[in-house]
């Protein structure tokens, strides 16, 4: 892995973590599935723009196309819309930790459903993800935190878990930025279509607000998955994913940092173990994929 690789991963993980906490200031004056719609078709609009200056072509492979279709269901409206009407409920702190569970997820998932036999090293990270999760509920649930947000928010990871075992399909064959594109577009359709079904389009605008959009539109929403697909792209999606384990650790440090989120002592014990294991099972995929 390269120095270049290394920044880019770092990259995406700020990124990605810190989606969280912009979410939050969003949904505290707009409504989530409208807003998330509006930054999907803006996202959308720019990224498809970008691509054809680049000479990308709207001609992609059917396997780019199956992989663009279900990205673009699964992450953008499935896992980003739960997790934009949980935050009206829940801390992006905690909705960043249980988004960071998605590569333990993966990892489950091979095993359980594909029949992969799991190294010791990532059935140890998993029992110790478990463990950081169990940790981390127990001291939340006993705070009063809103189990329906909660709920929503595991929901969503397990979208965010089909996502991500199709982003090899999507990053193959160039047109990068093409793709990022097209499946904002997936997204902001679907969402326009439920919000228009289930919201009332209410808002306070503030420049509080239009800051956060702007920015979650432009890094979490495009700059963010540019990055993750090249960077798939050029180290594979096992060590990419190795990044993950560095999301908890970002995604509640932002939320204290800026919006004043306060963690317990089981928060910090929990992240750290959910950090460990989730680093173990990335480790043990490389480990495996050497042989």
């Amino acid at each position: 892995m390269d120095i270049r690789a290394i920044l880019m991963g770092l990259l995406f993980a700020l990124l990605w973590s810190s989606a969280f906490t912009s979410a939050r200031i969003i949904v505290a004056d707009a409504p989530p599935l409208a807003s998330l719609a509006l930054r999907f078709f803006l996202s959308g609009v720019i990224g498809v723009t970008i691509a054809r200056m680049l000479g990308q072509s709207w001609h992609l492979t059917r396997a780019q196309w199956r992989a663009t279709l279900i990205f673009g269901l699964c992450q953008n409206a499935i896992y980003l819309g739960l997790n934009f009407v949980a935050m009206q409920w829940v801390e992006a702190s905690l909705a960043s930790i249980i988004a960071s569970t998605m590569p333990l997820m993966v990892a489950l998932a091979s095993w359980v459903i594909l029949r992969e036999r799991l190294p010791r090293l990532a059935t140890a990270g998993l029992v110790m993800g478990i463990v950081g999760v169990v940790i981390i509920m127990g001291a939340r649930l006993d705070a009063g935190v809103d189990v329906t947000g909660v709920a929503l928010c595991f929901i969503a990871a397990v979208a965010l878990t089909v996502a991500t075992l199709m982003v090899r399909g999507a990053s193959s064959g160039g047109n990068v930025m093409m793709i990022v594109g097209l499946q904002m577009f997936v997204g902001a359709g679907i969402l326009a279509v439920v919000s228009a079904l289930t919201e009332t389009l209410t808002f306070t605008p503030s420049w509080k607000l239009l800051a956060a959009f702007t920015y979650t539109t432009l890094g979490p929403g495009l700059l963010a998955t540019w990055v993750w697909f090249a960077l798939v792209g050029r180290i594979g999606a096992t060590r990419a994913a190795t990044f993950h384990f560095l999301n908890p650790f970002f995604g509640v440090a932002i939320a204290a940092v800026l919006l004043g989120e306060r963690l317990g002592i089981q928060d910090i014990v929990g992240v750290g173990i959910i950090t460990v294991g989730i680093l173990a099972v990335q480790l043990s995929k490389q480990s495996n994929t050497a042989k």
